[in-house]
């Protein structure tokens, strides 16, 4: 059995710990403020530091710039040419292209690698959903699993994760197509916070409105009530856009709840954060239904 490289690619969100932990390699992204100022979001935040993008954040617009056919030949290339196998994990189609583009530049590396296996799983999952998939294959692979049977896995069980979480600014929404003006202009003046989740097609979906972060944060804890497949056995992440405070707050009602075997919080990158603005706050966790 051929060994294999496990990828995904900046908008899991791994930090550089996480990553070198599980021996992911992550496929970066770029992101920009104006036509003269880009940048590329690595784990590491070589670029620019997370604490200088929030701030520019909170009174720019940056653009993110989908990852192309020739960026992910020049990553997957020399893992090939080492004699392994591919499997790479995208983010959600439900939120990019990036799953067409690497199945494109998979069909060109086959000429090149006839011999090599070139998996493409879409996630359909988002920032740190999709680092717990991540998660889930990398413990797969150092259990046993070939390629092909994590795909497998990974594609049955993607559905299982489930992304709860709320913003802080209904107006990165309204730019995004989420919600009208007059919803966002509406929901800033009363003080309504959106509940949201991924659905099962990998699309962002809007719930529920609450009056506050606090009821935010309650409410999503007791969607994981509903839902979680044994949450005391689960590792669970929480994820903020510059929110750490808030996101403290969710961690301790998650633990006094479930008492997880580990709650795991970190920083919602740039990729995502252009789309959701400052303040985001999101809880991720293995569900019977997303």
């Amino acid at each position: 059995m051929r060994d294999y490289a496990i990828f995904t690619d900046a908008t899991a969100d791994l930090w550089q710990e996480m990553a070198e932990e599980l021996q992911i390699h992550v496929v970066p992204m770029e992101f920009s403020f104006s036509e003269n100022e880009s940048y590329f979001h690595y784990p590491d935040y070589r670029e620019i530091s997370a604490e200088d993008f929030f701030a520019r954040l909170a009174t720019e617009q940056p653009t993110t710039t989908q990852i192309g056919i020739g960026e992910f030949i020049k990553y997957f290339t020399p893992i090939l040419e080492q004699g392994l196998d591919i499997f790479y994990i995208a983010f959600s189609s439900g939120g990019s292209g990036l799953v067409n583009s690497a199945r494109l530049a998979v069909e060109q590396l086959k000429e090149q690698f006839p011999e090599a296996k070139m998996l493409v799983l879409d996630s359909l999952c988002f920032s740190l959903g999709e680092a717990m998939l991540v998660n889930y294959a990398a413990r797969n692979k150092s259990q046993g699993m070939d390629i092909e049977e994590n795909f497998r896995w990974c594609e049955e069980h993607r559905g299982n994760i489930a992304h709860w979480f709320t913003v802080a600014d209904l107006y990165h929404l309204m730019r995004g197509g989420r919600c009208s003006a007059a919803s966002a202009f509406l929901g800033s003046m009363l003080s309504i916070k959106p509940v949201l989740h991924v659905g099962d097609d990998g699309h962002l979906e809007p719930m529920e409105k609450v009056r506050s972060m606090k009821k935010c944060l309650e409410r999503m804890v007791e969607i994981m009530e509903e839902t979680a497949v044994e949450p005391a056995q689960q590792t669970v992440y929480i994820g903020h856009g510059h929110n750490l405070e808030e996101a403290e707050r969710l961690a301790a009602l998650v633990e006094e709840k479930f008492h997880p075997r580990a709650i795991r919080i970190g920083v919602i990158g740039p990729i995502i954060s252009s789309h959701c603005g400052v303040g985001t706050i999101a809880l991720f966790y293995f569900a019977n239904k997303r």
